[in-house]
């Protein structure tokens, strides 16, 4: 014998298979052969671990994680299906806090939590734990308090279900249902869209449909203003025509005869000869205001010489009843001009003339005629005071009206027309007309002067 006490558990058949707790130990000195047995009857405490075996061995078998802890959260009891879920054996398993090996994360408030599992005894709620991998996994877990005899707890017994594919399939349901309705509502956008393009497209079509009845009745305002300018130029001519040829003839006439009667009369008629000289200058006044209004109606040289002496005759007149230096610049032969573009040239430049007599407090003006290949151009430029184009363009009045006229003559010949205005610089009227293929040919070029 080694003199050391011994421990272990035996099992009797004699005594209806009872276990037993034999404790042997040596009673005496060293020396002593006396060995004392003490015994313990276990037989309750053996039949109640078989029973908890049983009941582990049949928790093995569960699908779902089963774990028992303490109060503190350690764990003692660790199943096969903990093993499957989570990746820790057993061994690995026990005496761990379980919130610290499995990082759980609570979505329902821990205090909340253990509060009502203590006031109710149970508690069911989703957290989310992770492996020994690192997955993080979706688990519903049912706790139940087991408390001791004197009802305070004493474990906690954890059933632990998966429920990480049914949550992702719950995720991919909603987003189905958030697209559907993301559809729903473009397609609802889309129609809503759609309706717009085809109002939009119908209110396109409608002004569209504006715009080339406002274009059409321009054009016959602006065809009937030709018309009625082309008419009007007519009308000066026969008037002209008529003051000259008719009118003036006729005053002509009575001054002729006024002459001859003073001729025939008798020295004691000396009163009636100073009547009739009189008489005579009245005639002579009338013939030359006659004569006046035929030349501002239409100027019989513009149809007999053509656009330059026309020019001339008249900026020679607009010198001497302004005082304003007028001069003229010109290449030579307009002849081939019709009759059409030199009215239009010589109202423009008439026109313009008028302007600067009456708004550029001007003190020089020339008129200059250039030709290039295809077209003629005539510039007006003073030396007054400049004016806003814009601002007086829309504006109202006769000088608005006036430019219009100027622009609308131009239009008739498929001219253009444009004008140029700077501070301390004065203004330039421009006006371009097209010219036929004839009309190219380099000439020579020509001054004339009108001065006062």
């Amino acid at each position: 014998m080694t003199g050391k006490a011994i421990r272990f558990e035996k099992k009797t058949k004699t005594l209806g298979q009872r276990w037993f707790d034999l404790y042997a130990f040596r009673v005496g000195g060293p020396d002593s052969r006396k060995v004392a047995v003490l015994f313990s009857n276990i037989t309750a405490r053996k039949n109640t671990e078989q029973v908890l075996s049983e009941k582990a061995r049949l928790l093995d078998l569960s699908h779902d994680a089963i774990l028992v802890s303490d109060v503190q959260g350690c764990i003692r009891y660790w199943n096969h299906g903990a093993e499957e879920l989570y990746g820790w054996s057993r061994k690995e398993a026990l005496e761990k806090i379980s919130h610290q090996l499995l990082h759980t994360e609570y979505l329902t408030p821990l205090k909340q939590l253990t509060e009502e599992l203590h006031r109710t005894g149970r508690w069911i709620g989703e957290l989310v734990h992770q492996t020994r991998d690192g997955r993080r996994v979706n688990v519903l877990v049912r706790k139940t308090l087991d408390r001791g005899r004197q009802g305070h707890p004493a474990s906690v017994l954890e059933t632990i279900t998966d429920i990480t594919a049914r949550k992702q399939a719950e995720e991919a349901e909603h987003r189905i249902e958030v697209l559907a309705a993301s559809n729903r509502n473009l397609h609802g956008e889309i129609m809503r869209r759609q309706a717009l393009e085809e109002s939009l497209r119908e209110s396109e079509a409608h002004q569209t449909r504006l715009l080339e009845e406002s274009r059409r009745m321009q054009e016959k305002l602006r065809q009937l203003s030709r018309q009625m300018l082309t008419m009007q130029e007519e009308e000066r001519k026969l008037i002209s025509r008529e003051l000259h040829d008719v009118i003036a003839q006729t005053l002509t006439g009575i001054n002729l005869q006024l002459a001859a009667l003073k001729g025939q009369g008798r020295p004691s008629t000396k009163g009636l000869d100073h009547k009739i000289a009189e008489t005579q200058l009245l005639v002579e006044e009338s013939v030359e205001l006659v004569h006046q209004f035929a030349r501002d109606l239409r100027p019989p040289v513009l149809d007999d010489l053509g656009l330059l002496p026309a020019l001339h005759a008249f900026m020679k007149r607009f010198a001497t009843r302004t005082g304003i230096h007028a001069s003229l610049k010109a290449v030579d032969n307009f002849k081939e001009l019709d009759t059409a573009h030199c009215t239009v040239l010589f109202r423009v430049a008439q026109e313009a003339l008028s302007n600067v007599a009456r708004h550029a407090q001007a003190s020089r003006v020339e008129v200059s005629l250039q030709e290039s290949p295809g077209r003629i151009c005539m510039r007006i430029t003073d030396d007054g005071k400049s004016f806003e184009v814009d601002r007086d363009c829309k504006a109202g009045g006769g000088k608005r009206l006036g430019l219009l006229g100027m622009r609308e003559r131009l239009e008739m010949v498929d001219g253009c027309f444009a004008i140029e205005s700077t501070v301390g610089k004065g203004t330039t009227v421009i006006a371009h007309i097209p010219t036929g293929k004839n009309s190219t040919r380099a000439r020579k070029p020509q001054s004339a002067e009108a001065k006062t």
